[in-house]
This record gives structure tokens, sequence and C-alpha cells, in this order.
């Protein structure tokens, strides 16, 4: 299987909001269009109310999730051997591995379905079995894979007719044959008259005529008469002995009970540890769908085309998805601080100290020369007006509201009555729990040693603010244990009044937003007059008084 044409992610922050899910959806769009590679908008997260409206208002459908970029085993070079029928003679199969050079193949239906897979040890297992004389009756094996295998032709009978009786057995002479071939039996034979006649005679389902002997007309008749078959072999009396039994089909010998396979999802690390535990060298591996596509050997382990990412919306390890330290950083467009995240090698890193990401992708459509759709100018249009807070936010530039008027124009969205519409439908908690509100736009922080998690959640009503704070509320102890952090803060913005209730728990949160704000907490809530942006207002205070704490 060939990896020349890796597919590129765009992939926002964990619990993405609505600039990180739109971002990477318009970018995809701008990067499909000038070309290059292929590219794919993914999400991290599950997707929140508010950018689930925006999504249905604009019919745009959410991108694939993708919670972790670790190499699977569609990230390396699957070998494509075909799959083979189950009828394939076993000597058929050996030249197969001998000629592709490949000790293992697998046996699957009209359908791709895998059935079994055969070594070339249990080839040779079959071949050492001197004595199962019986073997190609017990396989039910069809009298085209006897032709094939001893490049036979069939004088008299039906080649699609199946071996369901008899032994093989070498007829030397009559008085070898004599009262010891009996019904069914496979007969070697020479052109000697009496041996064929005798055979026929003792009820041999088949003689095969070594050494491309002609048939007597009258052996013919009394063939037909008797029942049994005749076909003819260019082989010797010895080689066609030992060649007969490998006309058996593989699917008798093949294994089909607790094989070793693989999805191409399957993480590389998780089949490399299989692999170390057992002897075979190599494994199938079925495709999405469940289908076989192809064989993989530890060898290929050393292939490996790393996944490649392109980031948007952020620049920390702590927001990003799984796995990124396995994978190849293309790009990075952003508007947060520099955090530190560290890349194999040189990336295109654009940071521009605007309210939201898509402000910047706008700037780049333009650049690009690329026009902007509907649906994409609404999707960026939704992001800016949600990481703005409708440009009421201090993170919010001229830059951004240009940007918005713009895009409103392009979308037919009209901005005030649009905002109020996407807010509301982010502010229902109609069916929610306190986890969805709370993991809804969250972000893990860290400075020096300590890391922390930062929510907010932005509302039009003091009555939808006050509902989801008694609803968060009491998750935020549990929400440490589930995040492995050992402290949360979570932002309530009211977007009318432009202040925000500020509900943290941990061990010495108090302490830190007392000396972050200059407020006097009470009962695990501080009000913060005038902080709206988590951003901007909320982490630097927020950083110095931890960075403080430190050095004290």
């Amino acid at each position: 299987m060939s990896n020349t044409r890796h597919k590129v992610n765009i992939i926002g922050h964990q619990n993405p909001d609505t600039d990180s899910i739109c971002s990477a959806i318009a970018y995809t769009y701008l990067k499909n269009k000038v070309g290059g590679a292929v590219y794919e908008a993914r999400r991290a997260g599950h997707i929140s109310r508010e950018t689930r409206f925006v999504l249905e208002h604009f019919g745009v459908e959410p991108p694939r999730l993708c919670t972790d970029v670790s190499p699977q085993i569609k990230d390396i070079d699957i070998r494509q051997q075909p799959g083979i029928d189950g009828e394939m003679s076993v000597r058929a199969a050996w030249n197969l591995m001998r000629d592709v050079e490949i000790d293992t193949l697998c046996i699957t239906d009209a359908d791709q379905e895998l059935l079994g897979l055969i070594t070339i040890k249990d080839i040779a297992n079959a071949n050492m079995d001197l004595f199962d004389t019986g073997v190609l009756a017990k396989a039910g094996t069809s009298y085209r894979n006897l032709l094939s295998t001893l490049e036979a032709e069939m004088v008299v009978g039906n080649p699609d007719d199946r071996i369901t009786e008899g032994r093989i057995f070498i007829g030397t002479s009559p008085e070898a044959m004599d009262g010891v071939v009996g019904k069914g039996d496979l007969v070697l034979v020479t052109n000697r008259y009496e041996s064929q006649m005798c055979a026929i005679d003792c009820g041999a389902g088949c003689i095969i005529v070594c050494c491309g002997s002609a048939v007597p007309r009258t052996i013919l008749a009394r063939a037909q008469e008797k029942g049994c078959r005749i076909m003819t072999t260019p082989y010797d009396t010895y080689a066609a002995a030992r060649l007969i039994s490998t006309a058996a089909p593989v699917r008798h010998f093949m294994r089909e009970k607790n094989l070793l396979k693989f999805s191409v999802n399957t993480p590389i690390d998780d089949a490399r540890r299989v692999m170390a535990s057992v002897r075979h060298r190599y494994f199938p591996i079925l495709d999405e769908a469940g289908k076989y596509c192809g064989v993989v050997s530890r060898r290929n382990l050393l292939n490996l085309h790393r996944k490649q990412i392109i980031l948007v919306d952020h620049n920390e390890r702590t927001q990003a998805v799984d796995g990124l330290e396995q994978a190849e950083i293309l790009e990075i467009i952003d508007h947060h601080r520099i955090g530190n995240l560290e890349t194999s090698g040189p990336v295109y890193f654009r940071n521009v100290p605007v309210g939201c990401t898509a402000t910047i992708i706008y700037q780049m459509f333009g650049e690009q020369g690329v026009e902007i759709p509907q649906k994409i100018a609404g999707l960026l249009l939704s992001a800016i007006l949600s990481d703005t807070l409708m440009f009421r936010s201090p993170t919010s530039t001229p830059l951004d509201e240009a940007a918005a008027k713009a895009l409103a124009g392009i979308a037919g969205e009209d901005i005030p009555s649009y905002a109020e519409q996407m807010f509301e439908a982010g502010a229902d908690l109609t069916g929610r729990t306190a986890e969805e509100v709370f993991l809804s736009d969250f972000k893990v922080f860290s400075r020096g040693d300590v890391k922390f998690g930062v929510g907010q959640s932005s509302y039009m009503t003091e009555k939808s603010r006050q509902a989801a704070e008694a609803l968060v509320g009491p998750y935020l102890p549990e929400a440490i244990g589930r995040e492995g952090l050992p402290m949360v803060f979570y932002m309530f913005t009211d977007m009318q009044r432009q202040a925000t209730d500020l509900m943290f728990c941990g061990k010495d949160a108090d302490k830190i937003v007392r000396a972050a704000f200059g407020v006097e907490p009470e009962d695990g809530k501080a009000t913060l007059p005038g902080v709206v942006s988590r951003k901007k207002q909320l982490i630097p205070p927020l950083m110095a008084a931890l960075q403080e704490e430190q050095q004290g």
C-alpha cells in the first residue's frame, strides 16, 4: 500500500470551541484550493452546542474525530499481497510463495473476508505426512486441482467433479492390486494394459496413466462402463506419486482459529508488542471495513510514515491531541501566547495578536487570491463573533471587526441578530450534564511544574449564567480528579454586564485568585468586573500569581 500521498490533518485543540472547528474547516478548504497535498479537517473532541448550531446553520458536516495521531498500521507500507482462493492447491500456493518471495498467504472469499492463512511451514508439514493416502478425499479435492498439479489431461470423466472417497495407490501390477484397490481409489498406473484394466475392475474412482502413455480404446470403454475417470500425465510414476497429495486445497491445511491480525487503525506500538511475542513473520491486515487488504512484517515497521499535521488555534502541548510527538507538524496557525510546543524541524508558524484564528485565515484567503464561498464565510464569521464575544472582548482588534463585517456580507448574515442566536444556542442547558458544559471550552495551561485548567462559557442573560453556575459548580471537585490537575478554574462570563463569575477548586486556588485579581473569593467563587477574556485578562494574572507562589 503506497503512502506517497499522505493526507494532512488540520486540527484544533482538545475540547474544541467554535474557532477551533471552523478555522480547521476553512483552512482545509483554502489548502485544498491551493493544492500540493490532500488536506482534511479533524476535531480533537466533542462539538459544543454553539458550534453545532453554526455547522447546522450553514449546512456543513462536522469534521471526523481524531484524538490520537500516534502512527498506525496505515502509516507504514502495507504489502498488497492478494488473497488466494481456498481451493488453490498446496502446490500452486508453494509456487506462488516462491515466485513472490513470501512465506505466508492469506485465504479470502469473493468479498475479501479473511478466512485463514497458510505458511510455508504448514505446507512443509502437509508434504511430510507421507502416510495420509486419503488426504485428497478428506479435503474434497477437485479434479481440476489434480489436473493442474500433475499437468494432466482428463480423458474420461468431468474435471469439475470432486474426490470424496478413496485412497492414493500405486498400481505396479495386477497381483499387487488384487484385493487391495477398492472403491473410489486413485490409482497411478503405467502403460501396462493389464494393470489399467485391473484397477478399473477393482472399482477405482480414477486411474492416472503416467509417462504420457496413450490409453487403448478398450480401456476407455471399460472405464466409462464402470464410472471410472481416466487422466494422463507426462510425469513418471515416482514423480506423480510425489506430487499427487499436493493437489489438496489449501483450505484443508489453513489456520483459521485465533489468527493474529491487525486493522489499518491498530497503533504501531500495539502491533510491535504482539509481533515480538510470536514467531510469525507476516500478519494479515484488515481495512476500515474489516476486509483483507494485505500483510505486514516486522521489517515494514521500520519504514514508518509519520502523520502530517497542521495545528490551528493552539500551540501548547497540553492542549494538543495525543501522540503529537510522533507526528510531523507542518504548520501552526494561532493567535494565543507562544507555549511549550517543540517541533523536530522548522515549520511555518503564523502567530498574530488578533482576537481569533479565523481572522488570520481570512487574511490568508486574500493573500492567496482565493474567493471565500458563502458557507466558509459563515464559519469564519461565527468563529470571530464567538472568540471576540461580538467585539466586546479586550482581545478583539479592528482587524477582527473588519474581517467579520466583510464575512457577514458574503454569508448574508446580520451580525447582531445572528450572534444572539449563536450565543443562545451555546448557552442552552437543556439535557446537558455538568461534565458536558465543563468540557465545552476547557483548556490546560502550565507554569513551571504546575498545570491548571481553565474553562469558559458565555451567557447573554443572568438567568442562563446562574443556571450554568448551579450545574457546573458542584462538578469542579470531580473535574480535578478526572483531568488529573491540581486546580481548575471556570469562567461564567456575562456578556451584557461585561463581567465574569470565576469559580475554582484545588489546593491554594483561592490564594492564587486573591493574588492575581486582588479580590476576596467567597465559597469558591470570585466576581471579576470587566473580565471577559480568558486569553488576555485571566491567564496572564494567573500565570504571574503562580510564578510568584513558586518563587516564594
